[in-house]
């Protein structure tokens, strides 16, 4: 093994070129992006600087906190989280809490949802299909039915019906927000560990562990070329063919592109295998970027917003992470964010439109009172979302089985390449996992990876 290419300079694609390189093979990163980091950089706006949404590191792998941590160096900090559930005109804290959620659901409320479970409980069910079978039979209908069901469909564009129950397995099979309920209601006793009350967060923004990242792969001769799309693989299978026209062949390549995207440049891709690519879909994020003239909204890192009524999904207070990527003191900048696909409603927005829903909604819940909005800006984010639908995985396994026995030079990874709904220690396992296939002669399955879903960080 002598030259790999690797396409995208995001958590994936930079950590498996920075390990080869240490291992010292020749390494090449194409990114279509003036910057590294993927959807975990950070960015200057007004003078603050801000995440594409909200960015905590939690691993409980170790070589992926010793890895983050070289990479992030001693300047970052411990965060007392704050979050909390926006459902009804009323704020939960998350994990809930007994005293809170009684507080908002009042006893008869309370009591519905214990004899929803209770129900549940006592009914004879068949394997569940979909993430609404797969959620009621766990936590019975009225809890699905105040923190699942609106976020969710919210999230992918689909009615929960729809979802794969893979979803479920893969982010509440071990802990969920109706294991945090089934607490607050006395039915289950213990707390999860992945609910950390504290996290770290870089001084200046998740993005600096990438900039850190990306520094020491040249420090270390690996090239970096931002702004270089890859329009896909050249018909010898071996090389990249740049939108500039230009092909590089490379002994191996990583990619971390689209996995759809990926194989429609395929050379001789089988008709079964592009049948499969149609089943598989992304949904985009719409980032609203609101400059708040004041400094003491509310005191979460990020807010989960459940009421149907509302299109925006989540929002962000960058405001209450570290003190490194506060601006001016007096301002606060919040991330509204909206999820979409192709052809609704929300993807066909202008920018003008979508700051005037945004302002009009997080004034709908309070959060903003009657403070000021200064300015506004919106960022686009195509394709960061795998759609679990329901049947994806017969897709995904026939383009899996392609990959793995027709073009063994090539490995994808990452949330995009890998079609994973992966977070950033995810992504940075399978970079190192990848590196060490090719660099030591591993054979880690790449594809396992999120697989166990017992490590997820999050119910949401």
């Amino acid at each position: 093994m002598k030259r790999v290419g690797i396409i995208g300079a995001g958590p994936a694609g930079l950590t498996a070129g920075h390990e080869l390189a240490r291992r010292g093979l020749e390494v090449e990163i194409f990114e279509a992006g003036p910057h590294v980091g993927g959807m975990s950089r950070t960015i200057e706006l007004w003078g603050h600087k801000v995440d594409l949404g909200p960015h905590r590191f939690f691993t409980r792998d170790d070589k992926v906190r010793r890895f983050w941590t070289e990479m992030a160096g001693e300047d970052r900090q411990v965060i007392d989280r704050r979050t909390r559930i926006y459902f009804g005109g009323l704020f939960y804290d998350y994990p809930l809490r007994p005293l809170n959620a009684l507080a908002n659901m009042g006893p008869w409320q309370a009591a519905r949802c214990v004899m929803s479970y209770a129900g549940e409980k006592l009914r004879r069910k068949n394997e569940p299909e979909s993430f609404e079978d797969w959620v009621v039979g766990a936590f019975g209908r009225l809890l699905y039915e105040m923190f699942f069901k609106s976020y969710s469909e919210k999230l992918w564009g689909i009615t929960c019906d729809e979802l794969d129950a893979d979803f479920a397995a893969q982010r509440i099979k071990k802990f969920s927000l109706g294991e945090a309920a089934l607490g607050m209601l006395r039915l289950k006793n213990g707390s999860h560990a992945t609910l950390v009350d504290q996290f770290d967060y870089p001084a200046a923004g998740t993005g600096a562990v990438y900039d850190r990242m990306a520094a020491s792969f040249r420090g270390l001769g690996g090239k970096l070329h931002l702004v270089t799309p890859v329009s896909g693989m050249a018909e010898d299978g071996h090389s990249l063919r740049l939108e500039n026209g230009e092909t590089l062949r490379f002994d191996h390549l990583i990619s971390t592109m689209p996995l759809t995207a990926l194989c429609a440049s395929l050379p001789d891709l089988p008709e079964k295998v592009r049948s499969a690519c149609t089943g598989l879909a992304y949904r985009h994020t719409l980032l609203v970027y609101l400059l708040v003239d004041q400094e003491d909204l509310f005191s979460d890192q990020w807010l989960y917003i459940h009421s149907p009524e509302l299109r925006l999904g989540r929002v962000t207070n960058f405001r209450n992470w570290s003190a490194g990527i506060r601006g001016a003191p007096g301002q606060s900048v919040l991330a509204l964010e909206y999820w979409c696909s192709d052809g609704d409603a929300l993807h066909g927005m202008s920018a003008e439109e979508l700051q005037k829903l945004a302002v009009q909604e997080i004034r709908t819940t309070g959060l903003i009172k009657d403070a000021q909005v200064l300015d506004a800006t919106v960022i686009r984010i195509p394709k960061c979302y795998p759609v679990y639908r329901k049947g994806y995985r017969r897709d995904l396994a026939v383009v899996m089985e392609h990959l793995k026995s027709r073009l063994t030079h090539v490995t994808a990874i990452g949330r995009y390449g890998a079609f994973k709904y992966n977070n950033q220690d995810h992504s940075i396992l399978m970079g190192l996992l990848a590196a060490e296939n090719l660099g030591d002669n591993a054979r880690h399955d790449l594809w396992s990876i999120n697989t166990d879903y017992g490590v997820y960080q999050e119910g949401m």
